[in-house]
């Protein structure tokens, strides 16, 4: 019997797969659609303490191997992804979900989180620190010393379970650096990784999307090298607590098998859930049962991690 079951900081789930923030998650009827469909739970759009209308459109589109996207972080503010994660505990109290968040300012961040843990949610949160968010500075998590100082702040007060969202990463030196940071926290996952940042797609003598004059993150085919890269680099320097979400260029069953032979214990699906729909899941799903069946897994944890080298 072929199982996808899986478990991040002791939740179980019945499947390892689920939306990536950002996709098929900004309503309350989105977030439905994904609930009852084949994925094992899903994640809110990453919430602001504020609603946001986020970049003027176009801000997203489909390309050939993937996504463009700039949206702005729209979303409908904090209070709207909280009391219906909280309505939806009291309906169903076995099944648990992703609450993603971030603040428009490390003190926004600190307000934010500080509502989450004085309410009742008994979910998942995480931490979106691939945004940039102060004027003239990188993407949190590429500023390491910024990245230090908001973690600990965070886990000063933040008892509850918690990862972080994360771009990706392209020297060996930075994955090193991040880990050392990372292990230094009760972190209960790391999610890897956020769309490859400020992409060009140009169709004819245009640019596709509006913001920032077209420059835009990439998902897709494109980063699914990148991705299982990330997901390897931290399965081989995280503290095994701290558990690993594969995300990038899931289209297929072999996709989503990849990453967790890298090390994830569970895999968003982003891109291909935007241009497929909810029946994605089932699809991919069956596609990986299969890959585990010819192999003769029966369940993740026969397979996880364990990608081979060539002496």
């Amino acid at each position: 019997m072929v199982s996808t079951k899986t478990q991040i900081a002791g939740f179980e789930f019945d499947n390892c797969l689920m939306n990536a923030a950002g996709v098929a998650c900004m309503t309350v009827a989105e977030l439905e659609g994904v609930k009852n469909s084949a994925a094992g739970t899903f994640v809110t759009k990453t919430a602001t303490l504020e609603l946001r209308q986020g970049n003027p459109e176009p801000r997203y589109q489909d390309v050939p191997l993937g996504s463009i996207n700039s949206m702005g972080l729209p979303n409908h503010g904090l209070n709207y992804y909280l009391d219906y994660l909280l309505e939806l505990q009291a309906k169903e109290p076995n099944r648990t979900f992703f609450l993603s968040l971030v603040g428009m300012s490390p003190e926004e961040t600190h307000t934010i989180l500080k509502k989450v843990q004085e309410s009742d949610f008994r979910g998942l949160t995480e931490l979106n620190l691939s945004c940039p968010n102060v004027p003239g500075k990188p993407q949190i998590a590429y500023d390491f010393e910024t990245t230090d100082r908001i973690l600990a702040e965070v886990f000063a007060y933040f008892t509850k379970p918690l990862g972080i969202k994360l771009p990706p990463y392209f020297d060996i030196v930075h994955f090193d650096q991040a880990a050392a940071i990372f292990n230094k926290y009760p972190l209960k996952f790391v999610n890897c990784v956020n769309s490859i940042g400020n992409g060009l797609y140009i169709e004819d003598e245009s640019v596709v999307i509006r913001p920032k004059n077209g420059f835009g993150g990439i998902g897709g085919e494109y980063i699914k090298p990148t991705a299982l890269a990330n997901v390897h680099a931290f399965y081989q320097r995280l503290n095994p607590q701290i558990q690993i979400i594969g995300t990038g260029g899931v289209l297929t069953g072999r996709d989503a098998f990849e990453h967790i032979l890298c090390g994830a214990s569970m895999v968003q699906v982003g891109t291909t859930l935007h241009k497929e729909g909810v029946g994605a899941f089932d699809r991919i799903t069956n596609e990986l049962k299969a890959i585990m069946a010819e192999k003769g897994y029966e369940s993740l944890e026969d397979f996880r991690g364990k990608l081979r080298y060539i002496d």
